[in-house]
């Protein structure tokens, strides 16, 4: 199980730095602008994402 979980937060941080490694001026154009949003909007944000991969998680099992 724990090696499931260190394989699924190293995939995480591969697909983090995707963006700033391949277009780093409009990843940090993205930050900025992320940067004037509300927290209660990050947050719905934040949620929906765990929804959505809580979904997908269900479809690969």
């Amino acid at each position: 199980m724990w090696a499931d979980i260190v394989r699924a937060l190293a995939l995480v941080l591969v697909i983090e730095g995707l963006m700033p490694f391949l277009a780093p001026e409009r990843w940090r154009e993205m930050m900025l602008r992320l940067s004037d949003v509300d927290s209660r909007s990050l947050r719905i944000f934040g949620a929906v994402l765990i929804g959505v991969g809580a979904v997908l998680l269900q479809f690969i099992h």
